[in-house]
C-alpha cells in the first residue's frame, strides 16, 4: 500500500496511550481514541473529567506527557499548534478570542488572512479581494449575514458563539474541535446551533466537548464519555443515553 492510500485510510485522527500531567495531578490517563474521517464526535464529561485538557493535546496548545497524536495519518505529537492548523485543525475555545472593536465580517476576514501566505503584509485589501469574499460567505454559512457590519461587542451571546465557529471555520479545517459551543445559550439558540453543526459538509470532522448532553447526543454521531481523566464509555447517542454508569456520573453517584 502507497504512503497517500495508507494515509487516506488512516483515521483523521488516533489517540494511543495520551496522558496529561501537570505535576502531581494527572489530568488525562491512557486515552485510546480514533475518530474516522467526517465523524461527528462528542466528548462528554462532567466538570473536570479532562475533557478541555484533552482538546489542548490534540490541538497542540498542550504536549503530552506520555502517548501519541496522529493526524490524519501523520503523527504530531511534538508539533506546535501552528503547524497543526496547517495541517487541517481548526478549534473554538470556552473563552471568546474576538476583536470586540471590529465587526463581524472584519473579524471572518482577519481568520480568513491568518492562515493564508502574506498574512502579515500591511497592504489595504482591494475591493475585489477574494478574502474579503470569502469572510462574506462565512457569515452567511453561520447566519450572521444580517449583523456582518456590526461590531463584534454588540454581539448577542449566542451570535458570539457563531462568530467562532466561523472563525474556525476560516481556515478551511478538515478536523474541527469545539470546546463547549452551546455554554450560556438559551434553549432556542441551542438548537440554531444544532441545526448549524448539522450543516457543515462531511468533509469536516468534528469533534465537540459538551457538558449539556442533549446537544451532545443531537449533534453527534458516536460519544466518548471521560471521568477523573478517562474513557469510561463509547458508544451511539442511544447507547449513551442508556448507559447507567454515565447518568450515575451526571448525577454525582460514585463511580469507581
Amino acid at each position: 500500500m502507497s504512503q497517500a492510500t495508507s494515509d487516506a485510510a488512516a483515521p483523521a485522527l488516533r489517540l494511543q496511550g495520551v496522558g496529561r500531567r501537570f505535576g502531581a495531578l494527572q489530568a488525562v490517563r491512557d486515552v485510546d481514541l480514533e475518530v474516522p474521517h467526517g465523524e461527528r464526535r462528542a466528548i462528554l464529561g462532567p466538570n473536570g473529567a479532562g475533557k478541555t485538557t484533552l482538546f489542548n493535546v490534540v490541538a497542540g496548545d498542550y504536549l503530552p506527557t506520555s502517548g501519541r497524536v496522529i493526524l490524519f495519518g501523520e503523527d504530531v505529537t511534538r508539533l506546535p499548534a501552528n503547524l497543526r492548523t496547517r495541517r487541517g485543525l481548526g478549534r473554538t475555545y470556552q473563552n471568546s478570542l474576538l476583536f470586540a472593536g471590529l465587526s463581524v465580517v472584519d473579524n471572518l476576514y482577519l481568520a480568513v488572512r491568518g492562515v493564508r501566505p502574506r498574512r502579515l503584509s500591511a497592504l489595504r485589501p482591494r475591493a475585489d479581494d477574494p478574502h474579503r469574499a470569502r469572510a462574506a460567505a462565512l457569515a452567511e454559512q453561520i447566519g450572521l449575514a444580517s449583523v456582518a457590519a456590526t461590531p463584534v461587542r454588540k454581539l448577542a451571546h449566542g451570535q458570539l458563539r457563531q462568530l467562532e465557529l466561523g472563525m474556525a471555520l476560516a481556515g478551511d479545517p478538515r478536523l474541527l474541535l469545539l470546546d463547549e459551543p452551546a455554554a450560556g445559550l438559551s434553549p432556542g439558540e441551542r438548537q440554531a446551533l444544532i441545526r448549524l453543526l448539522a450543516g457543515l459538509p462531511r468533509s469536516i470532522t468534528v469533534m465537540l466537548i459538551e457538558h449539556d448532553m442533549d446537544v451532545a447526543l443531537a449533534a453527534a454521531d458516536r460519544v466518548t464519555v471521560m471521568h477523573n481523566g478517562r474513557v469510561i464509555a463509547e458508544g451511539t447517542p442511544a447507547e449513551i443515553e442508556a448507559n447507567q454508569m454515565v447518568h450515575d456520573i451526571y448525577l454525582g453517584h460514585h463511580v469507581a
